[in-house]
């Protein structure tokens, strides 16, 4: 990838970021047959990319009806269907699957590749820009953009190092998209900079902050699970002993606390939370029983092991490695034979099994963030083309936009959608 930066071109598309909205949209103008170049600072293409999924790279969730889709983008379906509805799930499927990325359905509809590797995704979208003859520069750092009052065009300005012979600094462009990112996982450049150049053109920003992070726990217990995965649980917040939000799904412990999906999700509530003190977590490890029922399958458990120890039969109805914390939460004696287990005993097991306390001790920050909620306010742009309302011709796309949404697929999905939608709409522009 060349770092020559070509200055006496009039381009028909500058999109200005190599992460996945921005090659879609790439891809997809040069598809039709424009003459576009996309800029990007770091190295190298999709860095953010590659780490989604733990590097799995969860592309989409398999929700193909539209409007069950939106229902997961907090109040914002209203701007998103008709975006939705020119770049949809099904259209997503379509795309990686022509282009040689077959794709399978795991827990709760999220779509991964069938390799399990980012790097296939990003392999269909750099062919796909190739095939179309996008021009890639990368090391390629943007200072600001302006705009041409009689013409139109727009002046993307290029940071002076990377001048070229000739001293110029500036990209001229038909139309330019916005595909900067927001602020999370910094050291792969989404460091936030394309809010500032928005500000200045006219666009209202929404403060950034990290929408999705694992959690920092107090509890020394919970981080010797590291590792540990938990499949259908139920995790509640508390505030001073009062319910607030309850998410259902998968928990990971870790050195630090938790995450995983269910954790992510709540993770901004938490942040909320946390700004009027302490914020304590429950923890069901089987919402699906009541507390009657859950006796009912221990005291069935212990009956038909009578004669080995508690400690060495509860693994058959919690992960083994969950087993130690819970004897101690509950304060039971794990030595004890099952058949000599006292119902005040079992009744605190499963009370505790109900509800296991996780104590907050903080979020982590930008670097452990999958997205980041905040950026471009949506009234100020057209979900139809997803242009400006402001700026004739420039378009914001991705993460760019200040819409939350939840761990899953959603992330992605959207920056297919308004990439693709940007994309065939930029290439109009005479």
């Amino acid at each position: 990838m060349k770092t020559d930066v070509k200055t006496d071109i009039l381009w028909d598309v500058v999109v200005i970021g190599g992460g996945p909205s921005g090659m879609m949209a790439a891809g997809r103008a040069a598809e039709l047959g424009r003459k576009v170049l996309l800029l990007e600072k770091n190295p190298t293409l999709g860095k953010k990319l590659l780490i989604t999924g733990g590097g799995r790279c969860n592309l989409t969730n398999n929700k193909p009806d539209i409007r069950t889709m939106l229902s997961q983008y907090k109040g914002n379906a209203r701007f998103l269907f008709s975006a939705f509805s020119q770049f949809s799930v099904e259209d997503t499927l379509n795309f990686f699957h022509r282009r040689g990325v077959p794709t399978v359905e795991e827990e709760e509809g999220r779509v991964f590749p069938v390799s399990n590797k980012a790097q296939s995704v990003l392999n269909a979208l750099t062919h796909y820009m190739k095939d179309g003859g996008v021009r890639i520069q990368t090391n390629t750092a943007v200072a600001g953009l302006s705009i041409d009052a009689e013409t139109e065009y727009i002046a993307i300005r290029i940071k002076g190092a990377l001048a070229n012979k000739a001293g110029k600094t500036e990209i001229i462009a038909k139309s330019c998209i916005v595909a900067t990112g927001g602020v999370s996982h910094p050291e792969t450049g989404s460091t936030g900079e394309g809010f500032a150049w928005l500000k200045k053109i006219g666009h209202t920003i929404i403060d950034n902050d990290f929408a999705l992070v694992p959690i920092a726990l107090t509890d020394a217990w919970a981080k010797k699970l590291s590792g540990s995965t938990l499949k259908d649980i139920k995790l509640t917040a508390f505030q001073n002993g009062q319910k607030q939000e309850t998410y259902n799904g998968i928990l990971l412990f870790t050195h630090f606390g938790i995450s995983g999906p269910t954790v992510l999700n709540m993770s901004k509530a938490i942040r909320e939370l946390l700004q009027y003190g302490e914020v304590a977590i429950a923890l069901d490890v089987f919402p699906k029983f009541d507390h009657k029922e859950l006796e009912e399958q221990l005291q069935t458990l212990l009956v038909g092991k009578s004669n080995k120890k508690l400690k060495n039969t509860l693994d058959k109805l919690i992960p083994a490695a969950l087993v130690f914390a819970v004897l101690k939460l509950a304060n039971v004696d794990g030595e004890t034979p099952n058949h000599s287990v006292r119902r005040e005993d079992r009744i605190k097991l499963v009370s505790l099994m109900k509800r296991i306390p996780l104590h907050v001790q903080e979020l982590l920050g930008a670097d452990k963030a999958v997205i980041s909620s905040g950026g471009a306010a949506l009234k100020e742009v057209n979900f139809k083309t997803m242009q400006s309302r402001l700026v004739p011709n420039l378009y914001l796309i991705g993460d760019a936009l200040n819409i939350d949404r939840p761990s899953g697929g959603y992330s992605l999905q959207l920056c297919w959608t308004t990439g693709f939608v940007a994309g065939e709409v930029a290439a109009k522009v005479e």
